[in-house]
């Protein structure tokens, strides 16, 4: 062996044992060799045995938030946003902002508004490469639109995105309009979710006819062979004593109204919403927060005759219950 090797050797011992000599050097206290402990309250490093603080301000690679639980810890975790059906991309691909700035809220020069106006064009051709994706997209967007303008919830819009998929995915779009089977879609959730609306409010929100959402509607739930419930007038209640602005009392004495006619077997046949939207007008006047006729039948969107006739029934059926 060389005196060149010997050196080398020599001095690569050193560096290591030099490594070794810090790495220990790090674990224990330098005063009185005792085991260190991180304190992340605190960001700093403490001697078990002598308390010496070794370093502070430490920058504390955890999150900001906190969780008492691990329902929480999962809801505040960030891992980019969940993905979701009412979009037809499911949410995964990179959407470009409209604003033309930079990250610092700087305007951007004429060449790079250019830059990005292409980027932005091809990243949507990219999104919807083919005719699927574009059908898709348009149909939520159909969805999206109408579920705000009907007060919807988030979980209807899911499930009416869900219903859609379906029916794309199975073939039931040929010979029908996309929009007359997202609004059939919708309609659909809607009544799965216990938060029905009314064909007319559904037709009035939608961009094709009554006639061609119900034959839509009908062939969509046979299809795909969907358990729908018949929509209970109870359902209705809430949303329209909400909307003339009238007590609990009133309310509870509508559902009593509709269940002692569903126990004569007065609702068979007839309209839920009428039904509802007569059971409030009676439950109203019954418990004196008196509304007209009128404002019932713009909230309810039916005529004031159909609550005529169902008011009368109601109370028909109400004195026959009574002992």
């Amino acid at each position: 062996m060389t005196d060149t090797t010997i050196r080398r050797y020599t001095s690569e011992r050193e560096t290591e044992d030099e490594q070794v000599d810090e790495s220990e050097a790090a674990v224990v206290c330098p005063e009185c060799g005792g085991s260190l402990v991180s304190d992340s309250e605190r960001g700093e490093t403490v001697c078990q045995d002598c308390g010496l603080v070794v370093e502070e301000d430490e920058i504390d690679p955890g999150p900001e938030w906190r969780a008492f639980d691990s329902s929480e810890k999962d809801q505040k975790s960030r891992v980019g946003a969940p993905t979701t059906n009412m979009m037809h991309d499911k949410g995964l691909s990179t959407n470009i902002g409209w604003q033309n700035k930079d990250a610092y809220g700087n305007s951007l020069s004429s060449r790079q508004r250019e830059k990005m106006q292409r980027l932005r064009t091809w990243n949507e051709r990219f999104r919807t490469r083919d005719s699927k994706e574009r059908n898709l997209k348009q149909a939520l967007g159909e969805i999206d639109r109408m579920a705000s303008a009907l007060g919807l919830p988030e979980n209807v819009r899911e499930t009416a995105s869900v219903i859609y998929r379906r029916a794309l995915d199975e073939n039931l779009l040929p010979g029908r309009s996309i929009e007359g089977v997202s609004t059939a879609s919708l309609y659909a959730a809607a009544r799965q979710a216990g938060t029905p609306r009314s064909l007319d409010e559904i037709t009035g929100v939608s961009r094709v006819e009554k006639d061609e959402i119900a034959r839509t509607y009908r062939y969509v739930v046979r299809e795909l062979s969907l358990e729908i419930q018949p929509a209970d007038p109870e359902s209705y209640v809430p949303r329209f004593a909400s909307d003339l602005e009238l007590s609990e009392e009133v309310e509870r004495r509508a559902r009593q109204l509709l269940q002692n006619a569903k126990e004569q077997g007065v609702h068979s046949g007839k309209s839920p919403v009428g039904l509802a939207a007569a059971a409030v007008y009676a439950a109203s006047l019954l418990t004196n927060e008196k509304v007209t006729q009128s404002e019932v039948s713009e909230v309810a969107n039916i005529s004031e005759v159909t609550i005529r006739n169902r008011y009368h029934e109601l109370l028909e059926a109400e004195d026959s219950v009574r002992p």
